[in-house]
């Protein structure tokens, strides 16, 4: 599934071809995702201009004067900058081309993504208007993570997945940085410490930051704008590693399910 650096990595890599260009149609190919795809988008659209690309969460935002069209991709979704007019491929479900001659081009083969219309402030979405805080940004911090996890007995890696707490920390993410932080995944989000949480709110800055400096994670489903997957998971400490040794003290790698979500951590160097 994209995470934050995939969705911001597939940000700055369509924004450069298609930011300030005018749209010169709209085609829904298949609008059926998620949420049906609003039938009236080709004619609400049409010759209207993108006046900004920016991200929150795992949400693209193409704003429009008319409002704002809000981007998922789901479990299996990427997006894609072609010549407009380049040949239909399987799972190619919505596009939107420009009058410079490019189209930016859905395709989801699970169809979880989503294309959403919206002509109050996007801010203001349900999907939206209740996310946590960016990781990469101030916002985020160690008191933020401690206070909101006092009593909590959800598993700690459980908690920092939950987007209402913080936005973007993913599977892959939340493994890696509870791995760098020295912290059990298992833990009870609750009993970790201050000092702890300090250590976590850093290791996720780092990982998501050095992610999105390589381009994002390389995953079955998911490639950059350009063609060429990320390298990032050349990295991994521990994240598919399983029985492999830790990269600090050597012990295998261990697996377990938390939440439904395949969690890969060293018993010896995570407490």
């Amino acid at each position: 599934m994209p995470e934050l650096p995939e969705v911001e990595t597939t940000l700055r890599g369509i924004a450069p071809h298609i930011d300030q260009q005018t749209v010169s149609k709209i085609i829904i190919h298949n609008g059926s995702l998620r949420w049906p795809v609003d039938k009236t988008l080709p004619r609400i659209l049409k010759n209207q201009q993108l006046l900004k690309l920016q991200r929150r969460g795992k949400y693209l935002i193409l704003c429009f004067s008319k409002g704002s069209l809000l981007l998922h991709l789901g479990m299996s979704g990427t997006l894609r900058v072609l010549n407009a007019g380049e040949t239909l491929q399987k799972h190619d479900h919505f596009e939107m081309c420009f009058n410079n001659g490019k189209a930016l081009r859905l395709r989801d083969p699970r169809r979880f993504g989503s294309v959403l219309w919206t002509t109050e402030p996007w801010e203001t979405h349900k999907l939206i208007n209740k996310l946590g805080p960016e990781p990469l940004s101030d916002d985020f911090d160690e008191n933020r993570l401690y206070t909101k996890s006092r009593k909590k007995t959800v598993a700690i890696k459980s908690f920092v997945m939950n987007s209402h707490i913080i936005v973007g920390v993913g599977n892959i993410y939340a493994s890696e940085s509870l791995f760098i932080a020295g912290i059990n995944p298992n833990k009870a989000a609750g009993k970790v410490s201050k000092k702890a949480y300090s250590a976590l709110t850093q290791a996720i800055k780092i990982i998501l930051g050095n992610a999105i400096k390589q381009g994002g994670t390389t995953l079955k489903d998911f490639s950059s704008p350009d063609g060429n997957p990320g390298y990032f998971a050349q990295q991994l400490n521990v994240y598919g590693r399983k029985g492999e040794p830790c990269p600090k003290c050597k012990k295998p790698i261990t697996q377990k399910v938390i939440n439904q979500r395949a969690t890969y951590y060293c018993t010896v160097c995570q407490r």
